[in-house]
């Protein structure tokens, strides 16, 4: 009898369609599956025995759960899926799908997150909410402002202290229904402020548990969100090396090659784009005080700006500081300027 070689499950909220793919290359069943049933249905196999799934919101509450029972878990990244989905898309199909990418080499799998990491990224979750919901609300704010011929310059701080004054400002021509309801909004902002700091600290105290946090804040350029960042979205043992992460994050050059002719143009934006986006601004505030360096990190950044410029200089830092954030997520330890900035 042919034994199993991975069941797919393609989840849902309330049902489920499991499909059963043995060594030989048969489906054994592919069926739909209630909520309710699916542990039990699960348990018919062995200990030990491939489940593949899609990350999505639940897989890794699904993940815990099925590791706890003593199976094998792979949370596969869902556009890796969509690629081996024929003809319609259904939940048959999908699920079968599931089972072939499973099986496919190469593939960089979701690692099931722990209760203290999926904590953090709730944390981080609801605290950039805060701050694109305080965003929208400066620029209501400088809307209402500017239809009464009021500019304020660029930047959050020049709006939250000049706006006192403007509504305390009784030269201005600023009726009083608008003098209310910009007191109103301004309360609603400092209330937003109040749950952002909040975050911020709830964030660095839930991380701070974890050992590696003390190490990645040692790097030039990683602060203590995007230390958090890393240690709730990364498992660094899933990389080979550090270019893998790198290459994880969007921060390689793009490639179209043939024919033995390398091509490679911008950076392929591929994988997660909230950490990409954290570790650039992380090496932008090292660019800011750049003229100021005179290690060999301001050495190395000073040479490759006049090369290839401050923008490209930008990029390049923050692909080096996400392969030096892979070593120290792997060695736990500091950051050591000698060893990541060497002189050639």
């Amino acid at each position: 009898m042919s034994k199993i070689r991975v069941v797919g499950i393609d989840i849902a909220k309330s049902v489920f369609q499991v499909c059963v793919w043995m060594v030989d290359g048969s489906v054994a069943w592919n069926r739909k599956i209630s909520r309710q049933k699916l542990l039990d249905t699960l348990r018919q196999f062995e200990s030990g025995t491939l489940i593949a799934m899609e990350a999505c919101s639940t897989s890794h509450f699904w993940g815990r759960t099925l590791n706890s029972m003593g199976y094998n878990v792979k949370l596969i990244p869902a556009q890796h899926v969509k690629a081996f989905v024929r003809s319609q898309k259904n939940d048959a199909n999908d699920a079968l799908a599931i089972c072939e990418t499973a099986c496919r080499p190469s593939i960089h799998f979701v690692p099931v997150k722990t209760k203290e990491q999926q904590d953090i990224k709730a944390l981080r979750n609801t605290r950039q909410l805060m701050v694109e919901q305080r965003t929208a609300l400066a620029n209501q704010l400088r809307a209402l402002l500017a239809e009464s011929g009021l500019i304020i310059p660029v930047g959050i701080q020049h709006l939250q202290q000049q706006l006192p004054e403007l509504i305390e400002d009784a030269a201005n021509d600023l009726t009083s229904t608008l003098r209310r309801l910009l007191y109103e909004l301004r309360e609603d902002m400092q209330a937003l402020n109040e749950r952002i700091i909040y975050l911020d600290r709830e964030i660095a105290a839930l991380s701070s548990q974890q050992t590696v946090y003390r190490h990645l804040l040692t790097i030039p350029g990683v602060g203590p969100l995007i230390a958090a960042a890393f240690i709730s979205e990364v498992d660094a043992v899933q990389f080979s090396s550090g270019r893998e992460l790198s290459a994880w994050c969007g921060l390689v050059p793009r490639q179209h090659s043939s024919g033995g002719k390398q091509i490679l143009s911008s950076v392929t934006k591929n994988g997660n784009r909230n950490l990409r986006t954290l570790i650039i601004h992380g090496a932008r505030s090292v660019m800011r005080c750049m003229k100021n360096r005179d290690d060999s990190l301001g050495l190395w950044l000073k040479r490759l700006e006049a090369r290839r410029g401050f923008l490209k200089t930008t990029v390049a830092l923050a692909n080096k500081l996400t392969r030096i954030i892979w070593r120290i997520l792997t060695d736990g330890v500091d950051f050591n300027m000698n060893k990541a900035f060497a002189e050639s």
